[in-house]
């Protein structure tokens, strides 16, 4: 299915979304408590991801399939390395195979693990026999993927003697290990971040009952940011649930975008976000996105849209997601007229006075570049490709584009341009 996003410059004024839990906390407790089945868990993301883990951990079969959902394939192969006894074949679509696992397989394996690769040397599909891991010390280079930290810290409290992880080098993704290392404390295990080495004691006592609710996605809320920043000075739109003080690297969208002239407010559980002042053209955008990379495309959309010169660094995890993201974010950007530069690890986007209008964007099997190219439909029409990508991270995306006034058509899956 494709969607044409026709002109949307007329958007209500004053809107409210609600949007359900984050895939990152999620799939973080749906892994602690297949640990502590005394877990309760509130507000869980409803994203084809979530699912899928969740679908994972509850199956008995030997022949697990996690198709797109990398975080699923990290957090599972440490997972089922620790399920002593048991043995199972951890695979995943044609894209997945061709994700790194090598750093993480190794790390685990120096920790006693028994895993296997089943094709390519360091790619899934994997092979594990889970068994009781009794080493406790393990050395990252500290730059890795914060899925692969986080998918070792998740099992370490489980391990006989815990673990004590050493990270080498300037850390990757810092909020998203802090979001692990908190929701650990949260069901009562001991840990410690000090310097570049974290500890996790091994959780000899039982862990008492308790609920968690999960936090609305800062994800997913990107792309009103974009909305806001696209609109005219006054538009408003309330989303919830969020708090302030958040746990998800992506919520330091509120302070970024008041580069673009987004302001942030907070109330109870929600959060409003206004376009508060007009952006002058003339400024540079310069961030560094190394604790947040998943909002790099809907920036450079942001950005362009605004026709703003824009620098982006700290990027070099993008290669390695669904799809190659910067040099999707390069493809389909110029597809509207953009000029853009990248690095391995950057992109540099040139100011447009301009916006090529009937664009077909393409996504790669890429939840992120659907969403995050949706927000021009306020500058032009265009329309995105396979948009059905969407239920990976945030399923009712269309749904609640509409009910702010976005103008969408569902079309026969055929190019535009």
């Amino acid at each position: 299915m494709d969607i044409q996003v026709l002109d949307s410059s007329k958007t209500k004024q004053k809107t409210s979304v609600t949007i359900t839990g984050s895939k990152s906390e999620s799939n973080r407790l749906l892994l602690l408590k297949a640990l502590y089945p005394c877990i309760d868990i509130e507000n869980s993301s409803n994203s084809d991801d979530s699912v899928l883990m969740q679908k994972a951990l509850s199956s008995d079969g030997d022949m697990i399939d996690i198709h797109h959902a990398g975080t699923a394939m990290r957090f599972l192969t440490a997972y089922f390395s620790i399920q002593d006894g048991r043995e199972v074949t951890l695979t995943g679509s044609s894209r997945m195979k061709e994700r790194p696992i090598g750093i993480l397989v190794d790390a685990l394996k120096l920790l006693g693990a028994d895993i296997q690769y089943l094709e390519n040397e360091g790619f899934p599909p994997l092979k594990i026999r889970g068994k009781k891991l009794t080493n406790s010390k393990v050395t990252l280079k500290a730059n890795v993927s914060s899925q692969y930290i986080s998918a070792l810290l998740l099992i370490a409290s489980k391990l006989e003697n815990g673990l004590e992880l050493t990270l080498d080098g300037k850390i990757t993704s810092v909020p998203y290990i802090k979001m692990t290392l908190e929701l650990l404390n949260e069901i009562g295990v001991e840990t410690k971040f000090e310097d570049n080495v974290i500890s996790v004691k091994p959780q000899l006592k039982q862990t008492a009952p308790r609920t968690l609710v999960v936090e609305s996605d800062w994800s997913s809320a990107s792309y009103y940011f974009s909305i806001a920043a696209l609109s005219d000075i006054g538009t408003e739109i309330k989303l919830s649930s969020y708090k302030k003080n958040s746990l998800q690297g992506d919520s330091i969208l509120s302070e970024l975008y008041k580069e673009f002239g987004v302001a942030t407010s907070f109330e109870n559980n929600s959060v409003t976000i206004k376009k508060a002042k007009k952006v002058d053209n003339n400024k540079t955008i310069e961030f560094d996105l190394r604790n947040a990379p998943d909002i790099a495309q809907t920036i450079a959309v942001t950005a362009f849209g605004l026709g703003l010169e824009c620098s982006l660094t700290g990027l070099h995890t993008l290669k390695i997601k669904e799809t190659d993201r910067l040099v999707a974010l390069k493809t389909e950007l110029e597809k509207f007229g953009a000029e853009v530069e990248i690095t391995d690890e950057s992109l540099c986007l040139k100011p447009s006075k301009s916006i090529v209008s009937n664009v077909s964007v393409e996504t790669y099997n890429d939840h992120r570049m659907a969403m995050a190219f949706a927000p021009l439909g306020l500058k032009a029409t265009l329309q995105v490709n396979d948009s059905e990508v969407v239920s990976k991270s945030y399923p009712q995306f269309w749904e609640d584009l509409k009910s702010i006034g976005f103008q969408l058509e569902v079309t026969e899956a055929k190019s535009l341009s």
